[in-house]
């Protein structure tokens, strides 16, 4: 009887680390860190999302074809392909958790990594994709952060948890922002500027 008390009283505790397992944790990513690490970052729409099966038929990657508005980092061309792991093909669907989601007609601004030769992938997963949200009258255009869901994201220093750095704001900010990281990476430090 005593057993199945205690056994009672441990499963809440049982399930919630079973669901803390379940979590993607990475490290957290800020503006100006995905801007200087990223190898592109473009500003566009969303044409195509198709799931696929992989060469050797054990997963399922999903391409995300992307229409190139501007490109803010890079040599993106008029469309980029980004692939990621997951989606779904007929009834079967695999989900990785903390990756970015696309839908066919949203626009975007995307952190990009190269990956392979004509593909690339967000940069900090979720962190790595803004969604562009346009008033009615198309006068302003706010540029909003993923959510990132059951994401643990982690401190870089210290490996606590912590929240995400990214907030919401205005596509013009977000961009300029953008183009100040980069700045900054190609500003010399002054220790290399005293160098012969």
């Amino acid at each position: 009887m005593k057993l199945h008390i205690a056994l009672r009283a441990l499963l809440p505790f049982v399930l919630l680390l079973s669901q803390a397992a379940s979590a993607t944790t990475m490290l957290r990513a800020d503006l100006p860190e995905l801007a200087q690490t990223s190898d592109a970052i473009v500003h566009g729409t969303v044409r195509r999302v198709e799931s696929r099966w992989s060469g050797d038929g054990r997963r399922i990657i999903t391409d995300v074809e992307i229409q190139v508005t501007e490109a803010l980092k890079g040599q993106a061309g008029g469309t980029v392909l980004v692939s990621q792991p997951g989606g779904r093909v007929g009834d079967i669907g695999q989900r990785v958790s903390g990756l970015a989601t696309f839908t066919p007609g949203e626009e975007v601004v995307v952190f990009l990594e190269q990956h392979g030769k004509r593909a690339f992938r967000v940069s900090g997963m979720v962190q790595g994709k803004y969604q562009v949200q346009r008033s009615e009258d198309g006068k302003s255009a706010m540029a909003v952060p993923e959510p990132t869901g059951d994401v643990l994201l982690l401190d870089r220093d210290s490996r606590q948890p912590t929240p995400s750095s990214r907030r919401s704001m205005s596509l013009p900010e977000l961009k300029a922002a953008i183009r100040t990281a980069l700045e900054q990476k190609q500003a010399p430090t002054r220790a290399q500027e005293k160098r012969p």
